[in-house]
């Protein structure tokens, strides 16, 4: 089945996804900013969190809806599909929180807390992909956050970037993280991040580019923590995490968070996203 365009840069996609593939997504997002989910002053009393391109069944936005009010019960989330025929079929699952509405890039609610838009992105060119994100991040209230991955078909392994709107007098924000996740089932294959890396980052892994130091860095740390393997593949990813670290990437909280599957690497002064 092939992508098909409906107006300007919207397209269909194949929206096959499999239930609880973004499990480990949501728990990230819960974990990563609870007080944005939280946060209720202001234009963020109802502001609602979108989940961008659910595909051809709402499981993906109801699956975030649970997961994210466990932190937040009462917060919003809205799925948004540019296939109408989606949007109808999703309706017998709308309650008082929860909406799913036909829409694209130019989102149909108004200034939402945060967007995920996952597996949305891979099917355009890394030259359309920096304009929609830019896009995307304009839409969020100030503080809000969107979040653009790539996953397996079953979330066994995914990345993403993370994208931050400025508050109201701090610019139009940008790039706040990578994030490179794993459930550890089938073990530990280094190399298998970098073919799923964000559209803005995955063309960027040549010499001399940012994403391609990156790139090295984490696998030559993978290399020499090999050893760690031996404890299973939650150690060496822990252990993968330190020796970055020590090569100079800001890598988030990297004695507790790599043990969930989660490598962050925060450097809001290092260009990753053009």
């Amino acid at each position: 089945q092939q992508d098909r365009v409906v107006g300007g840069d919207d397209r269909v996609t194949r929206g096959k996804t499999a239930p609880n593939r973004l499990r480990r997504v949501d728990a990230f997002v819960a974990t990563y900013d609870p007080v944005l989910l939280r946060r209720r002053a202001g234009a963020y009393a109802a502001a609602p969190v979108v989940d961008l391109g659910y595909g051809a069944a709402p499981v993906t936005t109801l699956e975030m809806a649970a997961r994210l009010r466990r932190v937040s019960p009462d917060l919003v989330v809205v799925g948004v599909e540019v296939d109408p025929g989606r949007v109808a079929r999703a309706q017998p699952f709308t309650d008082a929180l929860t909406r799913f509405v036909e829409g694209g890039f130019d989102l149909p609610v108004r200034g939402p807390r945060l967007v995920r838009a996952f597996n949305v992105l891979r099917q355009y060119e890394e030259a359309e992909a920096a304009p929609i994100l830019a896009r995307l991040l304009a839409q969020v209230l100030p503080g809000g956050l969107v979040i653009d991955g790539t996953s397996d078909p079953y979330g066994r392994v995914w990345t993403a970037s993370l994208l931050r709107r400025g508050g109201d007098d701090a610019g139009p924000g940008g790039l706040e993280a990578l994030v490179l996740g794993t459930n550890f089932r089938g073990g530990l294959d280094p190399a298998a991040f970098q073919t799923r890396l964000p559209k803005s980052f995955i063309h960027r892994v040549v010499p001399g580019d940012p994403v391609g130091a990156f790139v090295e860095d984490w696998l030559a740390s993978c290399r020499d923590t090999r050893a760690s393997e031996v404890w299973g593949p939650r150690a060496w990813f822990t252990a993968a995490a330190g020796a970055l670290t020590a090569r100079g990437w800001a890598v988030m909280r990297p004695d507790s968070w790599p043990r969930h599957g989660w490598l962050v690497v925060r450097e809001p002064g290092l260009p990753l996203v053009r």
